[in-house]
């Protein structure tokens, strides 16, 4: 091991090397010429980018090698984010801009006649994450670069992403996302590093060197984590993090017997399973060989994880692991992350010999957990048959750490036999199950929830029980998105008229955008702001247009809804409203009628019948409106198909009319409605998640607010009488009879029943119907505000003004604060 002398000495060679390095465009034509053996003829945009992504990668590298030798040399606590996913999008823009390098790459490609934004486009997106979940660690992970702190993110790499959708006929079709099918310039394998994961086996108790007796995992099925390693360059401050990314391999790939002897499927057989583990992102779990593979891999991120962390520490510290929960802290993005607890006392114990009370307390003061969700059925279970065979010595572990936990409840709550069921990390039954999120908040020293209502509903509903035996470990940490991407980098003329009025200290403290507040009612800053927002919609309308076939028009509001297609977050009302605007021009009642460009985008999960179905019916919709004479220059909605980060760079920016329509009390966050907040929509929505927050900072009168707030939504369940509500109105009645009369699926009579079935449904645990004359009257509002261009930009600007409370850079510092226990590598 280096000497942390040695270590300093390297650091400034690495300097002075670096001090000489060639400019950026001879290093981006010398990568042309020998990296990639072009001359400088013909050079097609993917070898420009090639040659330029590797160029700024070697800067890129040199710092991020100089903040691993900082954290090699101090001893504080350190951060490791365990999440699934982390949707990071394209990374070459993001580097280019976060080391000040965007007029040499300009530069370097002016010679040749390409602009930066066209080589741009060949990078993949990284098919590292699903939605809000993956952007969020994101934006979390160049907010801790941002911010200096020591933290680094772990996850899976998948050979495949999510799915690229596509759209045959309305209904939406999942093809491979093949996102590494070019190689990643940005990844750096570290084979040196390579962990080795257990599978299936049994446990068997030995008497150990130190005369007592211990336990061991045996008979395992093996198979091989490999890391790589990808950089996350902090903004202007030379510090660079790292995203450790695990791919699983076999420790045995080809048996050769097997292949001599004719056998050839079964001579790769080890690496096809194995390789199972991180080919796809979120594999289907509806058949149960899906449900292994997707618990496969939750244990497979943790224990190569936790296996890195610990090798570290025994390379400092030997085996006294005394501070290690001190100076290290895992937190668990959600319930994927869960087995970390059992796994890290397996660990503990069994790979480094300490007795259960001294791992507990290691284990239980370093876990912190962040729950995403309120909906109870997205709080992961797994069957204890499965647990058994896949992971029995972690399955040992769970039930000793429930026995411990359960006697202490019981101590505490004698009698209470209810109040053990219904805290017990087993759910009892038939087929009984581990629950992952009980498992989580036993064993961490930290919960929290990502909005204030979320927490609070935490709180009073779905971990009431946990809260009243640890109310001190509940907390809340309102998310936040990076103003660098989701403003600076997708929205370069906002950018620019910023910086021009109120300088560029908001780029690193979103606070600062206050200072715009002062120019709402300036009418010539109101110029330059609605001047941005229709260049932003023209670029819009191009993409839209090019990808859908459907023509926007400038003059009518943009009206956007992007995110995953779920029941509870209502695309289907979205639609609904969409329904009633058309019923309304048929019927001539377009006085006052606002322009409208609706654009709705998102993934269904491929074995999530009802959400493809509403994917359906929103493109059969648009068919019928769109070719309608009567709706031109009034009306236009667009599926958008693959919505990921690179498409939302562009939609964000050109967006005026942020919907965020979810049920009360289902959406823990959001942040897709900070981006749109950010960069100047308007948002119309309930009081659910963020929104909440949302409406606070922008004022209610900036604020389109409509339906039941989250108890309204309890209430309203009690005699929910949808059918009575559709008959007492004509507005909505009209747009039932339309839906149901088989207007929009003329050639597929009754497709759609499903759907109108669900509405007029008294169960409907969504209410939508509830919900919709609300919305339609907030609509109407936003739309003859939109009339008055004046007041509309006033609104956008202080809806701008007032988004730095949702910069994740404060999210950080919050976690950092409040949770880790950490403080800047600048400040060490």
């Amino acid at each position: 091991m280096k000497t942390i002398s040695k270590m300093l000495d390297q650091t400034s060679h690495d300097k002075e090397t670096f001090d000489v390095l060639a400019p950026l465009n001879q290093e981006h034509r010398r990568h042309l010429m020998y990296t990639f053996g072009h001359d400088e003829s013909d050079i097609g945009s993917n070898y420009h980018y090639r040659a330029l992504a590797t160029a700024v990668r070697d800067r890129v590298t040199h710092h991020w090698r100089n903040t691993r030798h900082q954290f090699a040399t101090t001893d504080q606590r350190r951060v490791h984010y365990f999440s699934l996913e982390f949707l990071l999008g394209r990374s070459l823009n993001n580097a280019v801009q976060n080391l000040d390098l965007e007029e040499s790459a300009r530069n370097a490609l002016h010679q040749y006649g390409v602009q930066l934004e066209e080589i741009a486009d060949e990078e993949q997106d990284a098919g590292l994450g699903n939605g809000g979940l993956g952007r969020l660690a994101a934006c979390f992970l160049d907010s801790c670069a941002n911010l200096q702190l020591p933290v680094a993110g772990y996850g899976i790499r998948y050979e495949f992403g999510m799915f690229h959708q596509m759209i045959e006929n309305g209904r939406q079709v999942e093809a491979p996302d093949h996102w590494l099918r070019d190689g990643n310039i940005w990844e750096i394998e570290r084979p040196e590093d390579t962990r080795t994961i257990k599978f299936y086996g049994r446990t068997e108790r030995y008497m150990a060197d130190s005369g007592k007796m211990a336990s061991r995992w045996v008979g395992t099925h093996d198979m091989l984590a490999v890391p790589y390693d990808m950089p996350i360059p902090g903004y202007k401050n030379q510090t660079v993090n790292t995203l450790r990314l695990w791919k699983a391999a076999a420790t045995d790939e080809f048996n050769l017997e097997e292949f001599n002897s004719g056998n050839y499927p079964d001579a790769v057989v080890q690496k096809n399973n194995a390789e199972q583990i991180s080919m796809v992102l979120y594999p289907n779990d509806a058949s149960e060989n899906g449900k292994e593979l997707r618990l496969k891999q939750q244990y497979f991120l943790v224990s190569a994880s936790l296996q890195d962390v610990l090798a570290a520490w025994v390379e400092q510290h030997g085996e006294d692991f005394t501070h290690f929960g001190e100076k290290n802290c895992f937190q668990l993005n959600d319930t994927h992350p869960a087995c970390s607890v059992p796994e890290l006392m397996r660990l503990l114990m069994d790979e480094h010999g300490l007795e259960w009370d001294a791992a507990w307390k290691i284990t239980s003061s370093c876990m912190a957990y962040t729950n995403h969700t309120l909906l109870p059925e997205a709080l992961e279970r797994w069957s204890v048959a499965l647990f058994s065979r896949l992971l029995p010595r972690l399955l040992e572990i769970i039930y000793e750490i429930n026995e411990r936990f359960l006697a202490l409840v019981k101590e505490a709550h004698p009698g209470d036999t209810a109040l053990l069921r219904r805290v017990s990390l087993v759910e009892e039954g038939h087929q009984p199950h581990i629950r992952m999120a009980y498992l989580s908040i036993v064993g961490s020293f930290s919960v929290n929830g990502v909005a204030a209502l979320h927490t609070e509903l935490l709180k009073e509903g779905l971990f009431l029980d946990f809260y009243k035996i640890w109310p001190e470990k509940f907390n809340n940490k309102t998310n936040g998105v990076t103003q660098r991407r989701w403003l600076s980098h997708c929205n370069p003329l906002l950018r620019d008229l910023l910086i021009e009025t109120i300088g560029t200290e908001w780029e690193c403290d979103l606070m600062q955008m206050e200072k715009l507040a002062p120019y709402a009612d300036d009418a010539a800053f109101q110029k330059k702001w609605a001047d941005v927002k229709l260049a932003n919609k023209q670029r819009l309308a191009a993409h839209v247009l090019k990808h859908t076939g459907v023509e926007f028009m400038e003059n009518a509001i943009f009206d956007v809804q992007v995110k995953r297609i779920h029941e509870y977050k209502r695309q289907l009302l979205n639609v609904l409203h969409v329904i009633h605007l058309y019923d309304r021009i048929k019927r001539g009642e377009t006085k006052d009628m606002t322009p409208r460009c609706v654009l709705i985008g998102g993934k269904a999960a491929p074995g999530y019948h009802v959400a493809k179905l509403i994917v359906k019916l929103i493109n059969n919709v648009a068919s019928v409106v769109n070719a309608d004479p009567a709706t031109k220059g009034l009306l236009r909605l667009a599926f958008f198909p693959n919505y990921r980060v690179s498409t939302m760079e562009i939609i964000c920016p050109g967006t005026e009319l942020s919907e965020q329509i979810s049920t009360a009390g289902k959406e823990a966050s959001g942040t897709g409605n900070m981006k749109f907040m950010m960069n100047g929509a308007l948002t119309i929505g309930t009081l659910d998640g963020a929104n909440i927050e949302i409406r606070e900072k922008a004022g209610d009168e900036n604020f389109f607010l409509f339906g039941l707030d989250a108890q309204g939504v309890v209430e309203a369940r009690k005699s929910y009488d949808p059918n009575t509500i559709i008959a007492d109105d004509p507005e909505i009645r009209r747009v039932m009879e339309l839906l149901e009369g088989g207007t929009f699926n003329m050639n597929e009579p009754g497709i759609f029943d499903l759907l109108t079935q669900g509405l007029r449904n008294p169960h409907d645990q969504w209410v939508s119907i509830a919900d919709l004359r609300s919305y339609i009257d907030a609509q109407t509002e936003a739309g003859a505000t939109y009339r008055d261009q004046a007041k509309w930009n006033r609104m956008s600007i202080l809806n701008s003004a007032h988004s730095g409370w949702f910069s994740s850079d404060r999210t950080i510092q919050q976690y950092a604060d409040e949770i880790w226990g950490v403080k800047p590598l600048r400040n060490v």
